[in-house]
């Protein structure tokens, strides 16, 4: 069977997922542990696109070497965490070719459990797959280690706290992932303030070619478009160089342009909230105030 372009498949269970991949039957209706080795399928059977009603975390070995982060491509340590939340829409496997270990997650699982009600908070899983979580040797065998723990728990004897015991190594997991991207983010500064000043040129760019006047106020999601990220691992990776996400860098583009304009142009201040793509002056007047203290009128008045 061919491709069909654009199809995308809903798994709506975790026995759907083991049939399209080949593996045998879940030994849990609502949690699997696979070894990504003995997974049994032909790529040109699976429809182009998949969408799952669970969670995934898969840890991949092959994914060590290089790795391509928005336009350029780097050197990463062994082994790379890569994360999914229900409802992701994510491309099929081109090939059978891999190695590692995956976790799949249905949202039921943790309905009687705190981490149901947080585990959103997790923004890793909005990341693209190309904002794996790369891991040195150390965070390897930590995670690894909690990889055991998960499966020996569901190969043995289910008792009256098997899931307890498992909700809880799901948590724990989540958690090093957490501080581990922490890490990511501060050990690549270098590379991450060479995507700051691309996000500044583009903002530049948006603003100077008057694009603010047909499209408006530049998003989030066309920042991370032209840098081929994800909206939550930009916002991530520049609050981790600046302290501030890609909103509030965007919200500093505009009063920075709408200084600028105030002090050198007589254009009112709704012209001025015009340009800068803002649908109604008095939400520029507002921005400006809440950012600035001042009205936009006020600081005109004080350069003058």
């Amino acid at each position: 069977m061919k491709k069909v372009e654009r199809q995308i498949y809903k798994l709506e269970s975790l026995n759907d997922f083991h049939r399209m991949f080949g593996l045998s039957k879940p030994r849990h209706p609502l949690i699997s542990f696979i070894d990504l080795e003995e997974m049994n399928f032909d790529p040109a059977d699976l429809p182009s696109a998949l969408v799952m009603d669970f969670y995934k975390v898969a840890f991949k070995t092959n994914t060590c070497g290089k790795a391509k982060y928005g336009q350029s491509y780097y050197d990463f340590g062994e082994g790379g965490l890569v994360f999914t939340s229900p409802g992701q829409v994510f491309e099929s496997p081109g090939s059978t070719a891999s190695s590692g270990k995956m976790l799949l997650i249905h949202p039921d699982m943790l309905l009687s459990y705190a981490i149901s009600k947080i585990i959103k908070q997790y923004v890793f899983f909005s990341y693209a797959a190309n904002e794996a979580l790369h891991l040195s040797d150390q965070e390897r065998a930590t995670i690894l280690t909690v990889f055991n723990i998960i499966e020996e728990e569901l190969n043995g004897r289910i008792d009256d706290f098997s899931q307890d015991v498992i909700v809880s190594q799901i948590e724990l997991l989540l958690n090093y992932s957490n501080r581990f991207y922490k890490r990511q983010f501060i050990t690549r500064k270098a590379i991450n303030t060479d995507q700051l000043q691309k996000v500044e040129r583009i903002l530049e760019a948006y603003f100077n070619e008057e694009r603010a006047i047909k499209q408006g106020i530049p998003t989030v999601q066309y920042l991370a478009d032209q840098l081929s990220m994800s909206a939550g691992y930009l916002s991530d990776m520049l609050r981790s160089v600046t302290g501030q996400n890609a909103q509030q860098l965007i919200h500093q583009k505009l009063i920075e342009k709408a200084k600028e304009t105030l002090t050198a142009s007589d254009l009112s201040v709704a012209e001025i909230a015009y340009h800068l793509g803002f649908e109604h002056p008095q939400s520029f007047s507002r921005l400006f105030k809440a950012k600035t203290a001042q009205s936009p009128l006020e600081f005109r008045t004080a350069f003058q």
